[in-house]
């Protein structure tokens, strides 16, 4: 059974709101153009009021601020931190997944992980870049990681234990990313919306390969099964506390949400995702662990047991199961490749240099 066989409940909203919000850009961005073809060039000039106001203005259009824009010191160093937040958990949530490419149990499973990962990396690119659109050069983001003044997502602390983990990560983790970034390609900044654009489009694969993996196993033997159910309640928790802390404790959320980097807050994604997960488990097969988890006719949505948010900071301070693995494997990768981005440098730097001197080889000639 593949993924893609059978209906996975909430999936398909997501997705056409990733096509409403890739639609939204292309408008926003025809509306900038007729704006500058009417005689508005978009130079702002004088005064910081004066520029101040045009980047309110932009915000509360739903247009873009580009990098050629003005835009707050505050709004830049905010995206500067969640953008590199997020670069990062992309490249150290290559390492739980990892640890099992070599011990899939078949060599489809092998292939289909192997470019999971792959993806990862990818999208960690992706968002260095939109990064580096701010100011802020890629080598820097990766020393303020290595050196711990930037953060990863804390859900990347726990360990895989089994292959039924890997599922788990699939459905929970990279479904509660999803219904966390989905909203981001509306983000006020156009790098990372046009970023989150194709990184949702393929964290949708992910989340059907996880489901399909939990599928199979809770449809196996009744040893599979347990493994999977395992598997959800470990991991059950830790995903809801991928929102962050509630919205009365937030420090950036209310902030993010006045710029339009964020849609949401924590708390109404939280909401969402228990909703979306509670149909697809029954699907699956597998229980949600939390026995005060039932619906609530007058708010329309699942009462729910929230995630123990002490172990979250805890955890997100340094002391989680797997903290110091993950970044002790992060500061190795680092000084092993550091021979290949010195090569890759003096490489580009031969090849800069090859026009100036095919340039000066006629004058020496003729001299």
């Amino acid at each position: 059974m593949y993924g893609n066989d059978f209906e996975q409940p909430g999936a398909a909203t997501l997705l056409d709101e990733v096509e409403a919000a890739e639609q939204a850009l292309r408008a926003a961005a025809e509306r900038r153009v007729a704006a500058a073809r009417a005689g508005g060039t978009g130079d702002t000039g004088g005064a910081e009021a004066e520029l101040q106001e045009y980047f309110d203005a932009v915000v509360a259009a739903d247009q873009k601020i580009e990098p050629r824009d003005w835009m707050p010191e505050a709004y830049r160093k905010t995206l500067v931190r969640q953008i590199a937040q997020h670069a990062h958990s992309e490249i150290i949530g290559m390492q739980p997944e990892g640890n099992w490419i070599s011990r899939a149990p078949s060599l489809k499973r092998k292939a289909i992980l192997l470019a999971k990962v792959q993806d990862e990396a990818g999208h960690g690119l992706y968002l260095y870049a939109a990064a580096e659109t701010l100011g802020i050069d890629r080598e820097e983001l990766v020393g303020l990681l290595l050196t711990g003044r930037q953060k990863y997502s804390s859900i990347f602390n726990y360990p895989t234990l089994t292959w039924a983990d890997v599922g788990a990560i699939g459905w929970l983790v990279d479904g509660a990313a999803i219904v966390n970034q989905v909203p981001l390609c509306r983000c006020s900044y156009g790098p990372y919306a046009r970023a989150m654009i194709r990184i949702c489009k393929e964290e949708s694969f992910h989340q059907r390969q996880g489901y399909e993996i939990l599928y199979t196993l809770a449809h196996g033997t009744p040893e599979q099964k347990a493994m999977a159910q395992d598997a959800v309640d470990r991991w059950w928790y830790p995903s809801l506390a991928m929102f962050g802390p509630p919205d009365t404790a937030s420090t950036h959320s209310e902030q993010s949400m006045a710029w339009k980097i964020k849609r949401f807050s924590n708390d109404d994604l939280r909401q969402r995702f228990v909703d979306m997960c509670v149909p697809q488990a029954e699907v699956l097969g597998l229980s949600i662990p939390d026995p005060d988890l039932r619906w609530n006719d007058e708010r329309g949505a699942y009462d729910y047991t929230q995630p123990d948010y002490d172990e979250l900071f805890r955890v997100i301070r340094g002391d989680g199961p797997c903290n110091r693995q993950r970044m002790a494997h992060r500061r190795r990768a680092d000084a092993d490749g550091a021979w290949v981005r010195e090569a890759a440098a003096a490489y580009a730097a031969k090849r800069s240099a090859r026009p100036a001197e095919a340039a000066a080889r006629p004058a020496e000639a003729a001299a």
